[in-house]
């Protein structure tokens, strides 16, 4: 009864935290839609939304051929970082774990410059597939390279393993983009990071993937809170600890190589929100991945529409804004100690 009681008061506690952060991030998504080298007029935006037609006027067509889809797929790539890079810390045990670390971004980069080279493909919407299918082999790969051995996928042996795979991918990169300039110019062009430029087809191609994977990390609450007070204590609970790993790394495979695919390797957000999130709401796992959920598209929202107002006419790319933001955030997480608070 006691137990049950401390619950209801930590849900009563932190709910509203939700219903603030809701509110949150319903006016950065309004800020993305009206902001930017062009601003755009509520009535203009309202008029555009209520028909959904574009009558041919500058503010519809911007609105919902440019602005409304990105917007949109900046909630869903925002809180699919943000939920991978919780799960990731989760279920390693690693408070660095994101998915640069663990090989996606390599492995989506190794399969874009491939394309390129070996098929000549051109445009991210072609070759948002191969960076997906890259995404998901770099993850399956680090998951078995770790598992080899009596131990099996143990946090260290993950961490390990997500490491040599990343340099490993990273220098095949390298060595393939020194000798092809077009897989250069794309990969440059993808792996800034950023929301422009994707639209309507990009957003219908990853949104399945982003929502089943969003879905579906709800679930993992409270798995997670066993894995994080140690493996034994977690299979003396009950739990299957390489069943539950195994499916986490596929949730995190449709989060982060979805996300990866369609707008490039975005730093910072599933390393530094996850954290923000556990200073919010405390160690548990139930409610850090809905915080992380809904922070994660605030902060990337907002970056994107400095990115966008700072320098006007021009853009400066979100990964850019992210970069310049987060580095400062990091260090003052990693100087009050809130890394160690699990």
């Amino acid at each position: 009864m006691n137990v049950s009681l401390q619950t209801t008061r930590r849900a009563t506690a932190l709910a509203p935290g939700l219903v603030v952060l809701g509110a949150a991030l319903a006016l950065a998504a309004f800020l993305s839609v009206t902001q930017g080298s062009r601003s755009i007029g509520l009535s203009e935006v309202l008029h555009a939304l209520g028909s959904w037609n574009d009558d041919g006027s500058i503010g519809s067509t911007v609105t919902l051929e440019m602005r409304v889809p990105r917007t949109l797929l900046g909630i869903l790539v925002g809180a699919a970082l943000g939920v991978a890079g919780a799960i990731l810390q989760g279920v390693t045990r690693n408070p660095l774990a994101d998915a640069g670390i663990m090989g996606i971004n390599s492995g989506a980069a190794v399969f874009v410059v491939s394309a390129v080279t070996v098929l000549g493909v051109s445009g991210v919407e072609v070759y948002i597939w191969f960076a997906f299918a890259g995404a998901i082999g770099a993850l399956v790969l680090v998951y078995a390279v770790a598992s080899l051995g009596r131990e099996g996928a143990t946090p260290v042996k993950l961490a390990l393993a997500g490491a040599a795979v990343t340099a490993g991918l990273g220098s095949l990169t390298t060595g393939i983009v020194m000798t092809n300039v077009d897989a250069l110019n794309e990969l440059r062009f993808w792996q800034v990071g950023s929301l422009a430029g994707r639209y309507a087809p990009i957003l219908t191609a990853v949104a399945p993937f982003l929502l089943l994977g969003l879905l579906a990390s709800l679930a993992f609450g409270r798995t997670l809170n066993g894995l994080a007070l140690g493996e034994d204590v977690a299979r003396g609970l009950g739990q299957r600890v390489g069943l539950t790993r195994a499916a986490a790394f596929g949730v995190v495979a449709l989060l982060a190589g979805a996300s990866t695919a369609a707008c490039g390797p975005i730093i910072f957000v599933g390393l530094v929100v996850p954290h923000v999130a556990r200073f919010l709401c405390g160690p548990d796992y139930r409610w850090i991945i809905p915080y992380s959920m809904l922070l994660s598209p605030i902060v990337l929202l907002l970056a994107d529409v400095v990115g966008r107002v700072i320098v006007a006419p021009d853009e400066l790319q979100v990964g850019v804004v992210l970069g310049l933001i987060g580095a400062p955030v990091f260090v003052g997480i990693v100087r009050y100690g809130r890394l160690s608070e699990k």
